[in-house]
């Protein structure tokens, strides 16, 4: 389980400090989470704290009871914590096999690296000796970071808004292959997004707006009021009568 205590973020913002999150208390443990709201109101701000990208000005975070407030990005990646980038990271010179045998931190078959990528919904023997590079397109590197998310076995993972920069084609496969993990995964999935068929597949959502939680629950208590607008209008409200 990953717990956020009372977390704040400010940065600098024309000499003066800009309250980006203000104490946000999450337990999370729920196979499929989704963080939705206004551009802007702090869920990717939250996210890079979660894997250690950003430090948060107060509070603390634990995994599994461990405080892991002030541990690097590369030990909390030890820990079983993963992230995936709105835009995948390119690697020149590296095929989509080495990728793999790099996260699972071991040698794998080439039976192992293709099943892999056959959960992804990617013909192996196409993609296995590949460059990751830019011959490949916006939802084939995604499928493959999400392979390559797989094969660490990651405890929990966060995907940040991967449905930006693809096409509708590469959308509609990565819902489905969104659909797969949900069901099979043995740890969380937790995403941004402002896409209601991911939404849709979520076992919970929470609705982030201002910096703050404004909603949090199942899709079936959350999604009627999405579609309508009207959190954003309550968080509003809330905003200016802080």
């Amino acid at each position: 389980m990953l717990e956020l205590r009372n977390i704040s973020f400010s940065a600098e913002e024309d000499g003066s400090g800009k309250e980006i999150l203000k104490d946000v208390n999450l337990k999370m443990d729920e196979r499929f989470i989704a963080f939705t709201g206004p551009n802007g109101g702090g869920k990717s701000t939250l996210a890079r704290i979660i894997m250690g990208i950003v430090k948060p000005t107060s509070g603390r975070i634990f995994f599994d009871g461990q405080d892991i407030t002030d541990l690097s990005i590369t030990e909390r990646a030890n820990l079983g914590i993963s992230f995936a980038f709105q835009q995948p990271v390119k690697f020149k010179g590296i095929t989509v096999s080495d990728l793999i045998h790099l996260a699972a931190g071991k040698k794998l078959s080439f039976g192992e690296v293709c099943e892999y990528l056959s959960e992804v919904g990617l013909c192996a023997r196409e993609y296995v000796n590949r460059e990751v590079n830019a011959s490949l397109s916006g939802g084939e590197l995604k499928r493959i970071e999400i392979a390559v998310t797989l094969a660490r076995g990651s405890r929990f993972t966060v995907f940040d808004e991967p449905e930006a920069g693809i096409d509708l084609w590469s959308f509609n496969s990565l819902i489905t292959v969104f659909e797969r993990l949900s069901k099979k995964t043995a740890g969380s999935i937790l995403i941004i997004s402002h896409q209601e068929r991911i939404l849709n597949i979520a076992d919970r959502i929470v609705v982030i707006s201002g910096g703050r939680i404004v909603k949090d629950g199942t899709k079936d208590e959350i999604l009627p009021d999405l579609m309508t607008g009207s959190f954003a209008c309550r968080a509003l409200e809330k905003k200016e009568e802080a």
